[in-house]
């Protein structure tokens, strides 16, 4: 598991708090509060995008982050629209600091995989930025395994890497555990998967009338409508009445247990919302616990073995 350093030496916590919410569903109080009950936790670690919210998650992080600067971890992410060129990538990225007000950013992620822009000219891109001083660490979200290291070879030749990547993860979607975990173990790249509920589903909220993404967006109840993935979840909340913890306080330390990864990224509406997840920070699964959760989704076939398969 590779770890990072915030500006003052502190390391990486072993939660990282998304802020997609704020300035959305979480008005700046609950945004201020969140942000306040994760430091006060020993998080240091905070992610948000240059689309995230029309730019309000930005600012306020910003506004929040500013007496303890030096103390924390702050990572944005550029290119979600409008490619990863370079007049895109740093008109966005100078959009991004001015909302945040910081000279640094520790890291900017490329938001998703751009098949149009030559890789080369992203990865010079951001390696300038690195040189001068405007981010300390490149990264990827939702690049698959071949993209990485693709990515990869173009960051190296630029003179640089690709330090961290950010895919999505919980107990209902391990498809990183086939390849993107050995690939980021390999190559010593950070992981800081995001969703580890799977977007409210494990918490088990949905099987007491509570609602959230897969009840109010199509798009979330397809990724996970799967009948075998709510049987899962419905398991799951059964284990954790038996074992006196909230469900989602399970996901998140089932997913932080995963040797590869650097720090799950939570995320919440409130700070009650908010609470069972950064309970998961003291939380460390029994062999048995873990054997149980792992049992109740299906493991995701090894790259080899669907090689052998495809060859048959």
């Amino acid at each position: 598991m590779k770890e990072f350093n915030a500006q003052d030496g502190s390391k990486t916590s072993t939660l990282c708090f998304g802020c997609m919410q704020f300035g959305g569903t979480a008005d700046t109080a609950a945004s201020q509060a969140m942000f306040e009950a994760c430091k006060e936790a020993g998080i240091n670690f905070f992610d948000t995008a240059h689309t995230y919210t029309d730019g309000s998650s930005e600012r306020m992080l910003g506004q929040f982050a500013k007496l303890d600067r030096e103390k924390l971890i702050v990572a944005t992410k550029a290119g979600y629209t409008g490619g990863c060129g370079r007049n895109n990538i740093i008109r966005q990225f100078d959009e991004s600091r001015i909302r945040l007000g910081l000279d640094t950013v520790d890291i900017l992620y490329l938001h998703r995989w751009d098949p149009e822009t030559p890789l080369q000219e992203t990865f010079e891109t951001l390696g300038a930025l690195q040189r001068s001083g405007k981010i300390r660490y490149i990264g990827v979200s939702n690049f698959a395994a071949w993209q990485v290291m693709k990515a990869q070879a173009a960051a190296n030749i630029a003179g640089t890497r690709i330090d961290i990547i950010q895919p999505m993860y919980s107990l209902v979607k391990r498809q990183a555990e086939v390849e993107l975990f050995p690939m980021a173990l390999s190559e010593e790249i950070a992981v800081a998967p995001y969703s580890p509920l799977g977007s409210g589903l494990l918490t088990g909220k949905y099987f007491s009338g509570g609602t959230g993404r897969l009840s109010t967006d199509k798009r979330y109840a397809a990724r996970y409508g799967q009948k075998w993935m709510l049987e899962a979840a419905r398991s799951l909340s059964e284990l954790a009445a038996e074992q006196g913890i909230d469900a989602a306080t399970l996901s998140v330390a089932w997913a932080a247990q995963n040797a590869v990864v650097t720090a799950p990224i939570i995320s919440a509406r409130n700070v009650e919302q908010l609470k069972p997840s950064l309970d998961a920070k003291d939380v460390m699964l029994s062999a048995e616990v873990y054997a149980r959760m792992e049992a109740l989704s299906p493991r995701p076939a090894p790259a080899t073995d669907r090689l052998e398969e495809a060859s048959n």
